[in-house]
């Protein structure tokens, strides 16, 4: 064996052997943690890292007592060369821990950018999951961490091995995590850690239960609300709705079977349906049946002519994908009990509103969940008046009973076999219009007090933050040189 196998040898057999001890002693903060994501060390584009203390007296001024600092290797290693750590590049990693204590602030430090990982672009060459070099170099990152800040409470830190695995196995993830919790507890075996759930901390892994260590998701659900009109994303949804809407999109076509499911609309009266597409993946065709009769069939063709954007050529699947600006209408003459939208033909194209324009001149529109191979129930007309003016019709979802299934369901076995939880990440964009943002926060705030769940905004300061946010839909209030968002503070004082 190799020195460099036996290394990581080391590492997963330390972590093994204390794997029962752990689970029944972990250490938890007595109180819950709320605050902050800082982004000194966010992204290297060749920037200098630093954090301010501004930041940590300002939050602990406003009566908070968290952050979390997601950082990326590459700031403190030398010459491109991920071997080489440099510890001079470390002041202002030392300063971040230094300020919390100060402050009375807890920081938990992330590898936002892991060696062999990350979610940003561009990725990394070699698969922290599949490279056993990736992950002795990941270990040796973590281990010299652990070395270095070794003797300062959990109290005061905490490490967060890295950030939003992605739809990974539970062996890939168990393994990678096993050895880098041992390269930790190698070196300094009271240190609390906590790992993102897997599917970008969408669902706890529970084959790390037996690791004693905490877990921390994520509360960016529905995206049409936390990233619309996110350049790095698309936007999600043309007109973001709270409570969530009762549709989701894109509708399939036959080749993507079984999810090629009609959208089901029953009770409309007699007028018009617009709908708006968003996205279209290659050549369809939309249908529209009222009872069972077509009363619109209409091709799109991604690119060509008029009143399309964001036209990109897929060569790996041999299709252009654009998103479309025009609309599709359908008369509906006599009403329709029974109201059936399709792709009838081609690959899938989203939809990102609805609109129903009865005879009198009302009209009611419906938004819609942009959520990849999901499959839409019956929808029902409402009327008019109604809020909102469609439900699902099995019943409609409130804005918490929608979180409670969707974005918390998932981590019912962490909650179940009493692992630690948190969320590491959460916030609304600032396109987001401001009342949709705070209803939605206040729905996700007291689902995670009722469960004593800790939290960080993304961020402090900037465009999902409380200071200077840029949001063009707020009057700020002046605080210490910064333009303060009174409303969406008090609302996370509250929770």
């Amino acid at each position: 064996m190799t020195k460099k196998r036996t290394w990581l040898a080391a590492a997963l057999m330390a972590c093994v052997a204390g794997a029962h001890v752990w689970a029944a002693e972990v250490w938890r903060p007595e109180a819950r943690w709320r605050g902050f994501n800082l982004l000194g060390m966010f992204q290297d584009y060749g920037q200098k890292a630093q954090f301010e203390e501004e930041d940590f007296q300002l939050i602990s001024e406003l009566g908070f007592n968290f952050v979390r600092i997601p950082m990326d290797y590459r700031f403190w290693i030398k010459d491109k060369n991920w071997e080489l750590i440099d510890e001079g590049k470390f002041a202002p990693v030392d300063q971040a821990v230094a300020y919390g204590k100060k402050y009375n602030i807890h920081v938990q430090l992330c590898f936002h950018r892991a060696p062999g990982y990350t979610v940003a672009k561009p990725a990394e060459a070699r698969d922290l999951f599949t490279d056993e070099e990736a992950l002795r170099v990941c270990c040796r990152h973590w281990a010299f961490f652990a070395r270095r800040y070794k003797g300062i409470p959990s109290k005061e830190l905490s490490f967060n091995l890295f950030n939003e695995p992605g739809e990974v196995s539970e062996e890939a993830y168990a393994k990678v995590a096993t050895a880098l919790v041992g390269a930790i507890r190698a070196e300094d075996p009271a240190r609390f850690i906590v790992a993102d759930g897997i599917a970008w901390g969408g669902r706890p892994a529970q084959s790390l239960f037996k690791l004693g260590i905490g877990q921390a998701l994520r509360g960016y659900k529905p995206m049409s609300i936390s990233h619309y009109m996110a350049s790095w994303v698309g936007t999600p949804s043309d007109d973001p709705l709270w409570p969530p809407p009762c549709a989701v999109s894109p509708l399939y076509g036959a080749g993507k079977a079984p999810w090629n499911v009609p959208l089901v609309i029953e009770g409309l009266p007699a007028g018009t349906l617009t709908l708006r597409p968003g996205v279209v993946s290659g050549k369809v065709r939309f249908r529209v049946e009222a009872d069972g009769r077509s009363v619109c069939e209409q091709e799109l063709t991604p690119g060509q002519g008029p009143g399309w954007t964001n036209v990109v050529y897929k060569s790996e699947w041999k299709i252009t994908v654009a998103k479309c600006l025009s609309d599709v209408t359908a008369e509906l003459p006599q009403g329709a009990k029974r109201l059936a939208v399709s792709v009838a033909a081609g690959d899938w194209a989203e939809l990102s509103k609805l609109t129903f324009t009865g005879r009198d001149g009302q009209a009611a529109v419906m938004g819609f969940e942009q959520s990849w191979g999901k499959t839409n129930g019956a929808v029902r007309f409402c009327g008019f008046g109604a809020k909102p003016s469609f439900q699902k019709a099995e019943g409609a979802l409130d804005g918490k009973a929608y979180l409670r299934k969707e974005a918390l369901g998932p981590w019912q076995p962490a909650f179940d076999a009493g692992v630690f939880t948190m969320v590491g990440e959460f916030g609304a964009f600032n396109h987001t219009p401001h009342p949709i943002v705070l209803a939605w926060l206040e729905d996700n705030l007291s689902l995670w007090k009722e469960r004593n769940i800790g939290w960080a905004l993304w961020n402090f300061k900037g465009a999902f933050g409380v200071l200077d946010s840029g949001r063009k839909d707020v009057v700020y209030e002046d605080f210490h040189g910064h333009k303060l968002d009174r409303q969406m503070l008090e609302m996370l004082r509250k929770y």
